[in-house]
């Protein structure tokens, strides 16, 4: 005969191992109210030993909520994505939150089933970095469950984290003229509207800042978009620069991943980074540090930046009725090699 599996452990059971009572076992589960340090040592170790799995669904059955938010990206294949949606899992996981990762690509009907769900309870909330407000649901939904907007979709109808794109992209292009550039490709903007995001208007909007206080005029033929941004999007960019045969000196890609691809089709074409052209992207994703040159790039703490958004939204779960809140993370822009026309030791 088969043996019967041990019963479940319950709250009581890691009570009476821990000598606390129910309500202090809850407390550590919940997070809710504060416990001293050495009783909530006692109680996560009594769990452990017992093996005690919380009843979330439970607990949210009885205060209305599902212990579940969610993530929504457009595109969760970059490099930028994926640090990102882990910064924002291990931050809900710290405050006890279940995590829903969707994309949503240019698609704003998968917006609107996210606030369906929300409505519905199935999730408490939302983070959502939509592409652009005139396609995102935030337009015309009538009434917003708790979400956060990321990104740089310029709204005040949600609460909003974001970093200030156009300056970050001036500094990247102040950069590249401070270091010799003065024709500067963009790679990641043009003139086409119906192509263009709204990260893509604020980036390029502060190249052409940085160009005009330099007096520098901008030139339409040296801007390239490919869409989705991706390293073989920043590949073919660079080869239509190339094509187009207008000399440039400089790269402001708009993010890191156009910024390789760019990389790659320069060397094939025996242009030289930076001797030839010197180039920046945007982000500060992990390979950026090792491609060849290491890349200079636009950087922000997307740990902040997460606990920022998490915060947030907690806080429009638990209330409503406060005027939506917009903060802004500072940046910073990281000097590599990519931009460094002379190497260390170098003599004239």
């Amino acid at each position: 005969m088969t043996a019967l599996p041990p019963p479940r452990a319950t709250m009581k059971d890691v009570a009476a191992l821990a000598g606390v009572s129910p309500k202090t076992v809850s407390n550590v589960v919940t997070g809710t109210v504060a416990v001293r340090e050495e009783t909530r040592a006692r109680v996560e170790a009594a769990m452990a030993q017992l093996d005690f799995v919380p009843n979330l669904s439970a607990r949210g059955l009885r205060n209305g909520r599902s212990g579940i938010i969610a993530v929504a990206l457009p595109d969760l294949a970059t490099a930028y994505s994926a640090e990102l949606v882990h910064r924002i899992v291990a931050a809900a996981h710290d405050r006890g939150w279940g995590v829903q990762i969707e994309e949503t690509a240019i698609e704003p009907e998968r917006e609107g089933e996210l606030l369906s769900r929300a409505r519905a309870h199935l999730v408490d909330g939302l983070i959502l970095n939509p592409i652009r407000f005139e396609d995102s649901v935030l337009r015309y939904a009538d009434a917003l469950p708790p979400i956060v907007v990321i990104g740089e979709v310029e709204q005040t109808r949600a609460d909003h984290v974001r970093i200030d794109s156009r300056r970050a992209a001036a500094d990247a292009t102040r950069h590249l003229i401070a270091n010799g550039a003065r024709r500067i490709a963009v790679i990641g903007a043009d003139a086409d509207a119906s192509i263009a995001t709204a990260t893509s208007r604020l980036r390029l909007e502060g190249v052409h800042d940085a160009l005009r206080e330099a007096g520098l005029p901008p030139d339409a033929r040296l801007e390239v978009n490919r869409l989705p941004w991706s390293m073989v999007a920043g590949a073919e960019a660079a080869r239509t620069l190339l094509d187009r045969g207008v000399d440039f000196d400089g790269v402001a890609a708009l993010t890191d991943s156009l910024a390789v691809g760019a990389l790659h089709t320069l060397h094939d074409a025996g242009i030289r980074v930076p001797d030839d052209v010197i180039i920046t992207g945007f982000d500060d994703v992990e390979f950026s540090e090792f491609t060849a040159p290491s890349l200079t790039t636009i950087a922000f703490d997307r740990r902040a930046f997460a606990e920022a958004a998490i915060g947030l939204l907690e806080s429009r779960i638990d209330d409503r009725r406060v005027a939506p809140r917009a903060l802004t993370l500072s940046h910073r822009l990281i000097e590599r090699a990519s931009t460094s026309r002379h190497p260390a030791g170098y003599r004239p």
